[in-house]
């Protein structure tokens, strides 16, 4: 390539990058980010329907405490066809889930076509389970599991709630990166065009060589090239953050910095403490816990007898206003036994298998857990001696470009030299900004792991959701 056209090149890309600066732009913070994502992104709205849906699985689970109202009418024909009669049944009943007690009432009416004679009837019951779901034991059982399954589920919806705004803040984070990234890429290509007019003007006064003009442009091409596939990055995040924000304005979006991740103390004792006692996550283990211990009971319950208690009251009479009746009363017992009880028997063995295996469970997802967070720990550190070592190495490098350039000058230096130490500046700077960035995508993933990125009682003030 002949040495105009590189600097026609040159003062092209120059042009088009001053341009791209002086275009309007918004800068967005992280919180506005967050808010704005989260009310205008679909996602969230699907993670908070399903708190919508919790207020009825009670209803779905324990039995119905409905009133029933049944009606039956027949119309019987008999062996003679002159033998044939209607009759009539109406029936009422109520359920006491809590207690078990089923209250009943019936009325019957027949009237024979042979005799026309009508008969009436009807009858009031108690019913009272006295050994499987005694008193409605296990009907309470079944209310403290499923209230067991409500909870988890609320803290599983605030888990899902805050992988997402973990999703979103690493998102914002990448995007800032790449714009950090994007802005030194064009630093290092403006430095390395004007080393290059530097010196062509000193080949031009017979100072420099060809071949220093040669080395020095195919720097420049290659801060191109890094800059081409920079700034392809930078879009490629840049579209996910409009389609987060759901953006459609015409002015471009720019990410502010937030350094308040990198000054957040993790107090690594005190934090696991925190999370051993208080977590989001041991709560959840815990009620698992206790939810596969109520359900043995439960399914202990059902291996006794059904023994139902029944008290009554009936009336047999004539016409359908039961005239002349005869009344009665009575008291009995209602015995039903499965043998062998297969099916319960091999429900309760399986209760207690998952019983145990979910304490097994607990215990491994927190040593998990644990060993996670000190990892973490250990990752957080490093980075943050990293960075200082980064911000060191820069303040070298700049001094020793600084003397580099004025050794060259003096002709105490090879060009390769000062290539050399420019580039290892720009590393050093691109270093800086990986590290920073990913200290603070640790703090965040920290905060998500230890249950302390969000508070339940935060997630419905973020967005109201209706019907």
């Amino acid at each position: 390539m002949k040495l105009n056209q590189i600097s026609l090149t040159i003062f092209i890309i120059a042009l088009s990058l001053t341009c791209h600066s002086q275009e309007k732009a918004k800068k967005i913070n992280l919180k506005e980010f967050i808010e704005t994502a989260c009310q205008n992104d679909s996602n969230f709205t699907q993670i908070l329907i399903d708190e919508l849906k919790l207020k009825y699985k009670k209803s779905i689970a324990l039995p119905a405490k409905d009133l029933v109202f049944e009606v039956q009418s027949k119309y019987g024909f008999f062996v003679k066809p002159e033998e044939k009669d209607f009759a009539t049944t109406s029936s009422l009943t109520k359920l006491f889930p809590s207690v078990g007690t089923e209250i009943s009432a019936e009325y019957s009416s027949s009237v024979p076509e042979s005799t026309r004679k009508a008969s009436s009837g009807a009858s009031f019951e108690i019913s009272q389970p006295i050994a499987q779901n005694a008193f409605g034991r296990n009907t309470r059982l079944l209310d403290r599991i499923t209230g067991l399954e409500i909870e988890v589920a609320r803290y599983q919806i605030a888990e899902a709630y805050e992988d997402y705004l973990a999703s979103l803040i690493v998102l914002y984070y990448s995007w800032y990166s790449a714009y950090e990234n994007l802005k030194t890429a064009e630093n290092s290509y403006n430095e390395n065009a004007k080393l290059l007019e530097n010196i062509k003007e000193r080949q031009e006064n017979k100072i420099a060589l060809p071949i220093d003009v040669n080395k020095i442009s195919l720097q420049v091409l290659a801060k191109k090239e890094n800059l081409v596939s920079l700034e392809n990055d930078y879009k490629d995040y840049y579209n996910r953050i409009k389609e987060a924000l759901r953006y459609s304005g015409q002015m471009n979006l720019l990410p502010e910095d937030s350094s308040y991740q990198e000054e957040a103390i993790v107090d690594f004792s005190k934090d696991i403490q925190s999370f051993k006692t208080g977590s989001r996550t041991i709560r959840i283990l815990k009620l698992l816990e206790d939810k596969s211990t109520l359900e043995v009971d439960k399914y202990a319950d059902e291996l006794l007898p059904s023994i139902d208690l029944l008290f009554g009251h009936a009336w047999e009479g004539s016409q359908q206003s039961i005239e002349k009746s005869i009344n009665r009363s009575y008291a009995g017992l209602s015995f039903e036994w499965p043998f062998p009880g297969q099916v319960e028997h091999a429900q309760y063995e399986t209760s207690k298998i998952s019983q145990r295996k979910q304490k097994l469970a607990t215990e491994s997802a927190t040593e998990r857990i644990l060993t996670s967070l000190a990892n973490l720990n250990n990752q957080m550190q490093r980075e943050k001696e990293l960075i200082a070592v980064a911000e060191e190495k820069i303040k070298l490098a700049e001094e020793i470009v600084k003397d580099e350039k004025e050794n060259y000058s003096l002709g105490r230096s090879t060009l390769n030299d000062l290539i050399d130490e420019v580039n290892k500046l720009e590393d050093n700077k691109f270093n800086k900004i990986t590290h920073n960035i990913q200290l603070r995508k640790l703090v965040i993933e920290w905060w998500r792991l230890s249950d302390v990125l969000i508070k339940e009682d935060e997630i419905l003030a973020d967005k109201k959701i209706s019907k």
